[in-house]
């Protein structure tokens, strides 16, 4: 699925001056493509995730999903084209605690009333290594545990485009290997569209493009 952003803007206005967390920016990412994120803290790249994801509203500009509109929509249509065609993890993982592990991963298609495919749900859990974890509530589990949780419940939906907020920010380098590895074969088995964002210099390189944020600024797209 094609993303089309054009003049995308995002200000929070407080009781003090207002922050101006993107600056008008325009880009597009092809469908299939491979994006990573990076730029210092605070430089808008978690607002520009929760924009394209549909989960705050721009201040300014559109957001195209091949003809879709994302401005024109109401909550509930945008709410519903996030759960069929977008998979997002979080930075703060965002799962419920009441739930188990499984419970938690399969909530996207428990929403859609959809019939669960095990043989597929179980080859994500294999291969990030919860097996054993999945009867777990959340509380029980490591923040490493936690990380891939959220990665597996958003992959489970097979997703047309997936949106990655720090997908290794708790990981050693053997469990981040392990998950960039999913995501790069999960992507390119079922043509999901991949933005990341991500601090970790060996993961920009296996991306086809780079884009930079400085203070609210998309200054490179290479």
């Amino acid at each position: 699925m094609k993303i089309t952003a054009e003049n995308l803007s995002k200000t929070y206005i407080g009781s003090g001056d207002d922050v101006k967390a993107l600056k008008p920016c325009s880009f597009t990412v092809e469908n299939g493509e491979r994006i990573a994120v990076t730029g210092e803290s605070g430089s808008g790249k978690s607002t520009l995730l929760h924009l394209l994801g549909g989960l705050e509203e721009a201040t300014g500009g559109s957001i195209k999903y091949d003809t879709l509109d994302l401005a024109k929509m109401t909550q509930n249509e945008c709410d519903d084209f996030r759960l069929k065609n977008i998979g997002i993890v979080f930075q703060s993982f965002n799962l419920i605690p009441e739930l188990t592990a499984y419970e938690n991963i399969i909530l996207p298609l428990m929403l859609q009333n959809q019939n669960i495919d095990k043989e597929y749900v179980n080859k994500i859990i294999q291969q990030l290594g919860l097996y054993d974890r999945t009867d777990h509530l959340t509380g029980e589990m490591s923040g490493g545990q936690q990380q891939k949780t959220a990665l597996a419940r958003a992959l489970v939906n097979r997703p047309k485009i997936l949106l990655c907020d720090e997908p290794t920010g708790n990981l050693d380098k053997q469990n981040t290997e392990t998950v960039m590895n999913l995501i790069f074969e999960t992507a390119k088995e079922l043509n999901i569209t991949l933005i990341v964002v991500t601090h970790n210099e060996s993961i920009t390189k296996r991306f086809d493009r780079i884009i930079t944020i400085s203070d609210g600024v998309i200054g490179g797209d290479v």
